[in-house]
């Protein structure tokens, strides 16, 4: 083999050890953000807590932009007790987690969750109740939430099989005007009664 040839096989092996050695930094930078989130949201992001979101699934848009309105304080940011891990006990809320994140870490977090798979929470309902919501899911909510609220790709979380106590506190966030609500969405909130915004969340509640 010439000089020059080995000298381009030796940049090559250099090159591709950098890439791994890259590689594995950037898979255990995401395992260890991944930590501070599983202790709530599991590791997998499927809580098995009831009043924690399963955000599995959800889009690298909705994660990413999330986390950054946690940083910026437009959501409400709840104080809550950590479940598991070395923290366990202690208490902390999303605005104090998202205000150390990087922008690359939220890229990282938004990849990693959209990557896993969302499972839907067994939940008692009425099926009166659950008939009602799913006729107003039909006419007021399906064209930003659709295949009954279980598309990711409509970046707006998953509403199919999610914690309904969950979905209750985020639309009282949403009507109390304390979390950024879409111009289309505001109205027709607006135009339900609590007895109808029930019916909707039981509705989300049944989906498995």
């Amino acid at each position: 083999m010439s000089k020059e040839r080995n000298n381009y096989a030796a940049l090559a092996c250099s090159a591709l050890l950098a890439v791994s050695v890259s590689t594995a930094a950037f898979a255990g930078d995401v395992n260890k953000l991944v930590e501070v989130c599983s202790s709530c949201h599991g590791k997998d992001g499927n809580s098995a807590e009831a009043d924690i979101p399963n955000i599995a699934s959800y889009s690298v848009e909705y994660v990413t932009k999330s986390l950054t309105r946690y940083q910026k304080k437009e959501r409400p940011c709840i104080e809550t007790e950590i479940r598991s891990g070395s923290k366990k006990g202690s208490k902390s809320d999303m605005c104090k987690i998202a205000a150390g994140l990087s922008e690359s870490d939220i890229a990282q977090l938004g990849e990693f969750f959209a990557g896993q798979t969302f499972v839907r929470t067994a939940q008692a309902t009425d099926a009166e109740m659950v008939k009602k919501g799913k006729s107003i899911h039909n006419k007021k909510c399906f064209t930003c939430h659709a295949e009954s609220g279980s598309e990711p790709s409509d970046h707006s979380g998953i509403l199919a099989g999610q914690k309904m106590g969950y979905l209750k506190q985020e639309i009282k966030f949403f009507k109390e005007g304390k979390r950024p609500i879409s111009k289309k969405m505001k109205p027709k909130l607006e135009s339900l009664d609590d007895a109808e915004i029930e019916a909707v969340i039981q509705y989300y509640g049944s989906i498995q």
